[in-house]
């Protein structure tokens, strides 16, 4: 939890503070799918996760109106070092991918346009969102 809710936490306090006081700013969060599901094996990490999501939203309600967006990415299941020993696991690796409509797991990079877009002026009316990035898990 102090990893994965409290430091952003502050982060959004610390960051929040300079963009109010100059009067514009995008704040993008990381969340996850598990804010929205909640997974198995990691009710800790899901709970932090979904804590991301509500204090977007939260912050976005209070800054919205003083210029300051407020947004959240959250990856679907990424194939990254952390989650090797799950993409190996041979009892839940098919059984997640059997899931993903998209047929692969996520690779950091398809996170680029989302996060490009959000801090774009594309993004000046976005305002407490999260958006999946998940190969259409949430969609199933």
């Amino acid at each position: 939890l102090e990893v994965n809710l409290t430091s952003m936490f502050l982060l959004n306090q610390l960051a929040g503070q300079l963009m109010l006081a100059q009067g514009q700013g995008k704040i993008i969060n990381v969340a996850s799918l598990l804010s929205y599901i909640g997974g198995i094996t990691v009710p800790a990490y899901a709970a932090a996760k979904g804590g991301v999501a509500r204090l977007t939203m939260a912050l976005a309600n209070e800054w919205a109106g003083r210029g300051v967006n407020v947004n959240a990415i959250a990856p679907g299941y990424m194939a990254t070092d952390l989650t090797e020993a799950l993409q190996n696991d041979p009892g839940r690796a098919p059984a997640i991918l059997a899931r993903i409509p998209a047929g692969r797991w996520g690779q950091p990079a398809d996170l680029a346009g989302i996060a490009i877009f959000l801090a774009a002026d594309a993004s000046d009316y976005v305002h407490g969102t999260i958006i999946p990035v998940d190969g259409g898990w949430l969609g199933r």
